[in-house]
């Protein structure tokens, strides 16, 4: 078997390829309407739900528009970001889950991996909070995300309910434990989901996720929490833009 045939990627994916280099060179211009899903289906020679995942893929990254009834259009493009740099756990930071679509998964006092627990400097299995919770977009999770801090602080700022928090980290953190953060070093990987994360994220455990894995540091540069993502790597692009 040739490597080309080994590492193709899957059909779906290919749809999505094809699609995104037509809008780009301006065959499907922003406004105009995508073949129908049937003309897909003849034009790829594949089935109805392959050609629905690419364009629900599609819509996820907010590149198309589908209106039931009328098709599937060309979304205008988003105005610059800015930074233009790609950095999952701000979000995790600074939005709240309750403004989210999450199911919260498990909150509470647990023993700190020893990943967690090399980055927060304790030792391996010291007590911490963890928070756990999928995000949802357009019914199909989009990330897991795991936030693990100190029990002390944890309890102090309020991380240890239940609920869906109705404030961002950021904010319960300064607000209920003084604590005011200053930086972010994170480290993004590429590798393939475990059991568990295939279920909760409902992808094939040969799907690559990236991992994005973050240690929050406060003004004292002291490390009071670790955020753990794992984002299925069809639903995402990491981007960055910096100077040379």
């Amino acid at each position: 078997m040739s490597d080309d045939m080994e590492y193709a990627p899957p059909k779906y994916a290919q749809i999505v390829q094809a699609l995104r280099r037509r809008i780009a060179n301006g065959t499907y211009p922003p406004g105009s309407a995508l073949p129908s899903e049937s003309q897909l289906i003849r034009e790829f020679g594949v089935s109805r739900p392959t050609v629905v995942r690419a364009l629900q893929a599609m819509q996820l990254r907010g590149e198309i528009e589908r209106e039931h009834g009328r098709g599937s259009f060309v979304k205008a493009a988003p105005p610059p970001s800015g930074d233009g740099q790609s950095r999952p756990a701000r979000t995790v930071l600074d939005q709240a889950e309750a403004e989210l679509s999450v199911d919260v998964l498990d909150v509470g006092p647990a023993d700190a991996p020893p990943y967690v627990a090399r980055l927060l400097g304790m030792v391996d299995g010291a007590p911490v909070i963890r928070r756990r919770y999928i995000d949802w977009e357009n019914g199909t999770p989009c990330e897991l995300v795991s936030v693990w801090v100190p029990q002390e602080i944890g309890r102090t700022a309020g991380l240890d309910h239940a609920e869906a928090l109705t404030a961002p980290l950021r904010r319960l953190l300064q607000a209920g434990a003084g604590v005011r953060l200053a930086h972010v070093v994170e480290r993004l990987s590429a590798r393939l989901p475990t059991s568990a994360e295939s279920k909760l994220l409902e992808i094939d455990t040969a799907a690559p996720v990236f991992g994005a894995l973050a240690s929050v540091h406060d003004s004292d540069g002291r490390v009071v929490m670790v955020v753990d993502l794992v984002l299925p790597g069809e639903l995402h692009d990491l981007e960055d833009t910096y100077t040379l």
